[in-house]
C-alpha cells in the first residue's frame, strides 16, 4: 500500500461530472482572454507530454487495484462501499488522489474527465495515443468527456477529429456563451457565431456528443435581447445533444468586473435574467436538444427538459415566477441563492422555512436598507463562482 501515490489534476470540471474520474491532460487555457471568466488567469498555458500523462494513468490504475485490496482485507469482496470509503478518508496519509478515486468507484458512473480546458489543441497522434491506452488500463470507463474551444475545433480536420473518437473521446463541452457576434467580441471570446455553428456541426459528424453552454446575462441591460435570439439561432442550427445554462455572475477576479465598476457593463437583474431566458427558450425551434440549468448560480433550476417535447413545461416555469408578487420573488431569490430552495413550489412546502427567510430579510433590510437586501442575495450565488 502506497499511500502517497498521487496525479494531476486540474481546478475545475463541469458540474455533471463531479462523479467522474479528473484526469488533466493540458494546464490552464490556451485562449485565456474571455472577460467573464475568473479562470486560469495569470496562469501559462501547457501541454503536458505523452509520457507523464501515460505515468499518471498507470499511478491511478495502481491505486485502483491499491483500494480494491483495501476492500478485501476489510472484508468487502474488492467493493468499494462506504466501510472503505470512511477508512481512506478518516485514515492518516491517504493523498488526494486516494480519495479521488476511491468516490470514482463508490459512484460507479464509468465517465472520464479529461481537463483542462481545451484539450483538442492536443497533436491528434498525441490525443489519441493517450486515449488508447486510458482505455487499455480502464477498460471499465464507459464515457470520456473533454471541453475545447469552437475555434480549435474549427482547425480540427473531420477525420481527426473521427480518430479521436474512435480513440474513445465521446463528448465535448463547448463554451458557445452567446450566438451575437458583437456580445462575443465585446467579451472576447475570440469566435463568432460562425464559428460556433461550423465547429458544432463538425463534432456531431465526427459522431461526438456535444454540450453547449450559454451564459444567460452576458449581454447586460444593453444588448440582452439580441444575445437571447442569435444565440438561440445559432443553437437552432446546430442541434446539439445538450444546452447548458449558466447565469453570469461577475467575481472581482473576473476581468469584466472592471467595466461593471466602471458603469460600461450593466448586469440584469434577476427578474430581467428570467424574462430573458423565457425569449431564448421561445426562440428555440426545430432541434432535439437536452435543455439544462443544472447550476446553482441559475435561479430556475427546473428550466430543465427535452426539446421540443418539454418546451412549454420549461415556458410554464419562468411564467410561475414572473407571476409571484415582488415579495414572493423576494422570497424565492434570497431561499434559491441560499441554497433552501430549488422550486417556486417550495414557498408554499415548509411554512417554517419561508418564516426564517422573511425574519432575515426583515433583518438585513432593517441594517442595510434595500440595497444591502441585494448586496446579501449578490455575495449568496457568488460563493458558487
Amino acid at each position: 500500500m502506497k499511500k502517497e501515490l498521487s496525479f494531476e489534476q486540474g481546478p475545475i470540471r463541469p458540474p455533471n461530472e463531479a462523479r467522474s474520474f479528473l484526469l488533466r491532460i493540458t494546464r490552464n487555457c490556451p485562449w485565456n482572454q474571455c472577460l467573464f471568466c475568473p479562470v486560469y488567469k495569470n496562469r501559462k498555458f501547457s501541454l503536458r507530454s505523452v509520457g507523464e500523462i501515460k505515468e499518471d494513468i498507470q499511478t491511478a490504475r495502481d491505486i485502483v487495484e491499491d483500494i480494491k485490496a483495501i476492500s478485501w482485507r476489510l472484508g468487502n469482496s474488492g467493493e468499494v462501499n462506504s466501510e472503505v470509503i470512511n477508512h481512506i478518508f478518516n485514515s492518516h496519509g491517504f493523498s488526494d488522489s486516494y480519495r479521488s478515486i476511491a468516490m470514482w468507484l463508490y459512484y460507479g458512473t464509468g465517465a472520464c474527465f479529461l481537463q483542462d480546458a481545451d484539450n483538442l489543441i492536443m497533436k491528434t497522434r498525441d490525443l489519441v495515443e493517450i486515449l488508447t491506452f486510458l482505455k487499455e488500463k480502464f477498460p471499465e470507463i464507459t464515457r470520456i468527456t473533454t471541453y475545447s474551444r469552437s475555434r480549435t475545433i474549427v482547425n480540427k480536420s473531420l477525420d481527426s477529429l473521427k480518430e479521436i473518437r474512435k480513440a474513445g473521446l465521446d463528448r465535448i463541452h463547448v463554451g458557445m456563451e452567446s450566438g451575437y457576434d458583437p456580445v462575443l467580441k465585446m467579451v472576447k471570446k475570440g469566435v463568432t457565431g460562425a464559428q460556433h455553428i461550423e465547429a458544432g456541426k463538425k463534432l456531431l459528424e465526427a459522431g461526438m456528443e456535444l454540450s453547449e453552454y450559454v451564459i444567460p446575462g452576458l449581454g447586460g441591460q444593453g444588448m440582452w435581447k439580441e444575445h437571447a435570439v442569435e444565440t438561440a439561432n445559432v443553437l437552432n442550427k446546430i442541434n446539439p445533444h445538450f444546452i447548458r445554462l449558466r447565469s453570469l455572475r461577475i467575481p472581482d477576479r473576473a476581468p469584466l468586473f472592471k467595466k461593471l465598476r466602471a458603469g460600461e457593463f450593466e448586469m440584469q437583474t434577476d427578474d430581467m435574467l428570467a424574462e430573458e431566458i423565457r425569449l431564448f427558450i421561445e426562440r428555440l425551434e426545430g432541434i432535439t436538444s437536452m435543455v439544462t440549468s443544472d447550476h446553482i448560480m441559475n435561479l430556475l433550476e427546473e428550466v430543465n427538459g427535452k426539446l421540443p417535447e418539454d418546451k412549454e413545461k420549461m415556458l410554464e416555469v419562468i411564467k410561475k415566477y414572473q407571476e409571484l408578487t415582488d415579495n414572493e420573488k423576494l422570497i424565492y431569490r434570497v431561499g434559491r441563492r441560499g441554497g433552501a430552495y430549488r422550486s417556486t413550489d417550495d414557498l408554499i412546502r415548509d411554512p417554517a422555512v419561508r418564516e426564517k427567510i422573511e425574519n432575515l430579510i426583515r433583518e438585513v433590510r432593517a441594517k442595510k436598507g434595500e440595497e444591502g437586501i441585494e448586496r446579501f442575495i449578490g455575495d449568496l450565488v457568488d460563493q458558487y463562482v
